[in-house]
């Protein structure tokens, strides 16, 4: 009974070692791997490679141009030479990382029968009319006709003409060099009809380097899906003035045809308000020689923030949205007149704030208010009115009147208000600048993707990446194919998809939980249960290592 004492006292021991062990080992085989896969941040993969690609991306925009040459337009040699196509390419010389260049593919041929009946006519606008086919031309593309250097389409002492449409005409000339001086014609003319510096730095304005070149081009609104224009009539003095005005009547004739134009470029939404007692904030000066109050151009950005408040308009506003105000003054501060940098009053009594809208300050009659009791009666002249915030609609969306070359004719808009190749530069202008702001979304989500490393990657925002890096290529590869419609299709789906990835919710679940907070969360569970463990392990540790220095006993 002695002997079995010790040896129930060794199995004892070596069942505890060994429960020690088959702990230890199923808390680092089993256990830990199980913790680790349960608790580590999921993050789908990234096209990093290809993102990172893109700010080496370069545009090429090539701009399809057909020359139609009509007989005696060129030396007779020449004209045999026809068909032949001519590329000329440009660097845009931007401060920018995307490089730019642009690419006039000049497709030359001789003219058909029915171009030459109606380039011979009189006068150019039945020219125009006479050459209008039924089937429209793409997008982006144009079409030069060289008419005889004698010819009578044109005064005599312009070169070139701008059509509305898609069109323009060059006068030819009788000289060996004929297709080399014509071309550089032809080169201006496309130039001031799809793309030119002033044009691309616009589009760029938030991307390029705040310079003089680049502040004076943050006039246009941002590329968007939308827009939302409200129209307000503001009436500080409802008990002196009685205003009518016909908004609905004038939106329906003036303002839808432009929109309707434009639609290519977005969505637009248009409606309107009369807000009563609506101040300006900013008290005018009066001028006792006129007896006149005038506003003075460095009071007018103090105007824009008292009025704002008022309009309500962009607080639920999913889009930009544009205001367009038309204020009559009080009967005790009028009449009102704005005044320039010089000190002259402004012919419009208007003026514009970039990227927000217009304000045109109406002033009533004062033959009114010898006739009459208060408040009169005031019928708004809108033809007035909408001809001042059409011009500033137009400025507000970058279509700046063109630099046109010299001795160029330039044609008046269409009843619309708009020329079909002002909507095809705009669009070009909305694809390079759809394309940079996508590349710049990708390439810092990237960036903070790859610092912050516990922010979860779910698969649906994997997919927003991948596809924006895609639309990006698809709409690079448009451009350079002459595609517009297509490639600006393509920009805002590169735009939608890369903000759609970079302001999703899920980014920010894990943002704010640094690893100090994991060790406070997971040291109260895991020590309790390691401590006798690693104490268990060392022991065995200690015991085995003694046990291999003992020696053995010899007889």
């Amino acid at each position: 009974m002695a002997v079995a004492g010790p040896a129930a006292t060794d199995l004892e021991v070596v069942r505890g070692k060994r429960a020690a062990l088959f702990f230890a080992a199923v808390a680092i085989v089993l256990g830990l791997p199980l913790w680790w896969k349960t608790t580590e941040t999921y993050r789908a993969s990234l096209p990093y490679s290809q993102i990172s690609g893109l700010n080496a991306l370069q545009l090429r925009l090539m701009v399809p141009v057909t020359v139609v040459f009509t007989r005696e337009s060129v030396p007779l040699d020449d004209q045999e030479k026809l068909p032949f196509t001519v590329v000329h390419e440009r660097e845009i010389p931007l401060k920018y990382k995307m490089k730019i260049k642009c690419r006039f593919q000049k497709a030359y041929r001789r003219a058909l029968d029915h171009e030459e009946e109606a380039l011979s006519s009189g006068r150019v606008q039945e020219a125009e009319a006479m050459l209008d086919e039924p089937q429209e031309q793409a997008e982006g593309s144009l079409t030069v006709y060289v008419i005889s250097e004698h010819s009578s389409l044109l005064p005599q002492d312009m070169m070139s003409y701008i059509g509305p449409k898609r069109t323009a005409v060059v006068r030819g000339i009788m000289h060996r060099e004929a297709f080399n001086i014509i071309g550089r014609r032809i080169v201006q003319v496309a130039q001031a009809m799809s793309l030119t510096e002033d044009v691309l730095a616009a589009a760029l304005a938030d991307h390029l380097p705040e310079d003089k070149w680049s502040a004076e081009k943050r006039r246009p609104l941002k590329s968007s899906l939308g827009y939302e224009i409200t129209f307000s009539l503001l009436n500080p003095d409802p008990k002196s003035h009685d205003v009518h005005w016909d908004i609905e009547g004038a939106v329906r004739r003036y303002v839808q045809p432009f929109l309707n134009a434009l639609s290519a470029a977005g969505n637009f939404s248009v409606d309107s308000q009369i807000l009563y007692y609506a101040m300006l904030g900013v008290n005018p000066r009066f001028d006792s020689a006129s007896s006149s109050y005038y506003l003075d151009m460095h009071n007018l950005p103090h105007v824009i923030n008292p009025v704002e408040s008022r309009l309500g308009s962009s607080a639920a506003s999913l889009y930009p949205v544009l205001n367009f105000l038309l204020y009559v003054p009080e009967l005790a501060h009028s009449p009102l007149y704005i005044q320039d940098k010089d000190g002259a009053p402004v012919a419009t009594n208007a003026f514009h704030s970039p990227r927000w809208g217009g304000i045109m300050v109406y002033n009533v009659d004062s033959k009114t208010y010898n006739a009459s009791v208060l408040p009169v009666r005031v019928k708004v002249d809108m033809v007035r009115v909408m001809e001042v915030f059409l011009a500033q609609l137009r400025l507000l969306f970058g279509i700046a009147q063109p630099q046109v070359p010299p001795k160029c004719l330039l044609s008046g808009p269409k009843s619309e208000g708009l020329m079909t190749w002002e909507l095809d530069r705009l669009l070009w202008a909305r694809s390079v600048e759809n394309l940079a702001t996508a590349t710049t979304t990708l390439t810092s989500l990237a960036q903070l993707l790859g610092k912050i490393s516990n922010i979860v990657i779910k698969d649906d925002v994997a997919s927003e990446v991948y596809r924006a890096v895609a639309a990006v290529q698809k709409s690079a590869e448009e451009l350079a194919s002459g595609h517009l419609a297509s490639a600006f299709v393509a920009s805002q789906e590169a735009v939608t998809s890369s903000e759609r990835a970079f302001f999703d919710p899920s980014l920010l679940h894990l943002l704010y939980f640094p690893d100090d907070q994991k060790f406070a969360i997971y040291i109260p569970l895991f020590l309790p249960m390691a401590v006798p463990i690693l104490l268990s392990l060392v022991k065995i540790f200690l015991e085995t290592h003694k046990s291999w220095k003992k020696p053995e006993k010899t007889d």
